[in-house]
């Protein structure tokens, strides 16, 4: 990408910075209608290709939240949430979109090891054995989640949001676990270094992403 802007001229590539997150905004000028849209296409194709991945979608009033809820409404699916590290971010940021209520009923936050146990019935021996912070913890926040609320799909997120470490593991390091209609588990270890809401945000990005993910096959 830095390259595209570096020896941009015609058309011009504007970066504007969101809360982890970059918007991209693509100029061209010339007097001919055809020429101008042709040169926003050849650029809009070096920027997919750059960006590949992290991209998923277009317009100024557009979020990875809306995006996840239009894929959970097109295919006519279901998703709940259990979340220790965000605290219930993820659901309200998921309840803040138009029309989430279709998809969305409700979740759990399970800050402590207690109520994961309680509320989502993880097994206190995962809990004893692998600790909060773990693959094995994520998953069963998950597959409880979905098992008591009777979704599609279902989402985890524990971790340590900061400043001090936790179970060994540094501030900024989480897992997430994604329950799915099929019975798998999809699962996602990510370390970022940030402020402890940074960090909360971060993840439920990354948790938006991994059902964006999910959809893209």
């Amino acid at each position: 990408m830095h390259s595209l802007i570096a020896g941009q001229q015609n058309p011009t590539l504007a970066t504007y910075a969101k809360q982890n997150e970059v918007t991209l905004r693509i100029t061209a000028s010339g007097s001919e209608k055809a020429a101008v849209a042709r040169l926003l296409d050849e650029t809009e194709q070096q920027v997919l290709h750059l960006a590949g991945q992290y991209f998923y979608g277009y317009g100024d009033d557009n979020s990875l939240e809306q995006v996840v809820v239009q894929l959970l409404q097109q295919r006519h699916l279901t998703i709940t949430a259990a979340e220790s590290l965000t605290s219930g971010l993820f659901q309200s940021t998921l309840a803040n979109v138009a029309g989430a209520s279709q998809i969305f009923s409700g979740g759990f936050v399970t800050y402590a090891a207690t109520t994961k146990e309680q509320l989502v019935n993880v097994p206190a021996a995962t809990i004893a054995t692998h600790g909060v912070v773990s693959k094995e913890t994520a998953v069963a926040m998950a597959t409880g989640a979905q098992r008591q609320l009777q979704t599609d799909l279902a989402i985890s997120f524990t971790g340590v949001a900061g400043p001090d470490e936790l179970e060994g593991h540094p501030a900024g390091f989480f897992w997430l676990g994604l329950a799915l209609p099929d019975g798998r588990v999809l699962t996602r270890s990510v370390q970022f270094s940030s402020s402890r809401n940074s960090v909360r945000d971060y993840a439920v990005k990354s948790g938006l992403k991994l059902i964006y993910d999910y959809f893209q096959g």
